[in-house]
């Protein structure tokens, strides 16, 4: 009965394809989400999360695939930040804030503007057991590919990391990585339209990585805990909102988040039980 339980919301055709489609583009948005912690970039994916929307809705109106304006969005708004910040005084996260706001206001614009079969809350929050197969299709690839970037070219964006003037010495080519890392972000977050919606999609960006980032040193064993904290969150989550009636999301990421508070409260405990330690040894 307990097993039986327990399985019953993975035996459903439609909750199997949610599963699938959710974890071959949350693995590698969890790998990712190691650098942009890591280089301070997790804004960028919350910047490109928001402001695909304008392109969503102008491919609709153009009658092109949908994916390809919110990539071409994507990417506008990543070159756009980076040229803002390297031409002003202003500082990178204060660009970020400028050009996402305003694309994410335009794309409201638009979508008022020029009504559509589009669903606003669809494309925000996603819906997940609605997937077609294309969009199965669609994930599969796009997750495939990007995840092949990311450990084919593991050592070169390691070094970057953690220290780009050495890289770029020894002739590591910065910006042409810069601007795949950029693309593999505009690419994965199009991925996630149908899956998580491109607002909860900036939780597979940053949170998975944040949490490893607290419980680990290691770079490669960082991506590894990332990667199994997604696919954790992906089926804890989905299997917990079969049961609450909830959206499928919105638990993947509460799931997430409870694991964050953990480390964090584990991290917490560690730097208590330290300093009364050093305390007691200085006595």
């Amino acid at each position: 009965m307990f097993l039986t339980g327990l399985t019953e919301p993975f035996s459903y055709a439609f909750m199997q394809k949610a599963i699938l489609t959710t974890l071959v583009v949350a693995v590698p948005m969890a790998l990712l989400s190691c650098i942009l912690v890591l280089r301070g970039w997790s804004l960028m994916g919350d910047a490109i999360s928001h402001a695909v929307l304008p392109g969503v809705v102008l491919a609709w109106l153009a009658g092109l695939p949908l994916a390809f304006g919110a990539f071409c969005a994507a990417m506008v708004t990543a070159l756009s930040a980076g040229y803002l910040q390297a031409n002003s005084r202003i500082k990178p996260d204060t660009a970020l804030g400028v050009i996402f706001a305003g694309m994410f206001g335009l794309g409201v614009v638009l979508f008022v503007a020029f009504p559509s079969g589009l669903h606003l809350t669809h494309i925000l929050f996603g819906d997940m057991l609605g997937i077609r197969a294309a969009d199965l299709w669609q994930a599969v690839v796009i997750g495939v590919l990007a995840t092949a970037f990311l450990l084919l070219f593991r050592r070169d964006l390691e070094l970057i990391t953690f220290d780009e003037q050495h890289a770029r010495a020894i002739g590591v080519p910065t910006r042409l990585m810069d601007t795949a890392l950029l693309a593999a972000i505009s690419i994965l977050v199009v991925a996630a339209l149908q899956a998580v919606g491109i607002i909860l999609a900036v939780a597979f960006l940053i949170t998975p990585g944040a949490t490893a980032f607290l419980l680990v040193r290691s770079f490669s064993t960082m991506m590894i805990l990332s990667a199994a904290m997604a696919t954790f969150a992906t089926l804890g989550g989905i299997w917990a909102s079969y049961w609450l009636s909830a959206s499928p999301a919105a638990c993947i990421v509460l799931v997430m988040t409870a694991a964050f508070a953990a480390a964090f409260a584990r991290e917490v405990l560690a730097e208590m039980t330290t300093a009364r330690r050093e305390k007691a040894l200085s006595r």
